[in-house]
């Protein structure tokens, strides 16, 4: 399934990606640093969502209190929930 999340609180305004059968493809940040953006897409890519969830969700960007891995991290595990009913 098809998933758009709005960001707060990063560069990043908003964030696409694709679950299927709990692994996650297709991640797409618009806005923020496109050179980390897409290494980060790219390392996600075929990854299941929890692990993704575990490894970067708390990350900050300097002195913010979230990061573009951190929305993601924020994104899947919303997506997940609606998954999961």
């Amino acid at each position: 399934m098809n998933y758009t999340y709005k960001t707060s609180g990063t560069c990043s305004r908003q964030i696409s990606f694709k679950i299927e059968d709990g692994k996650v493809y297709d991640v797409v940040f618009l806005g923020g640093c496109n050179g980390n953006l897409k290494g980060i897409a790219s390392f996600a890519q075929g990854m299941k969502a929890e692990d993704i969830i575990s490894r970067i969700k708390g990350i900050k960007c300097g002195f913010k209190n979230t990061s573009c891995p951190d929305q993601l991290a924020k994104a899947l595990e919303e997506a997940m929930s609606k998954e999961n009913g």
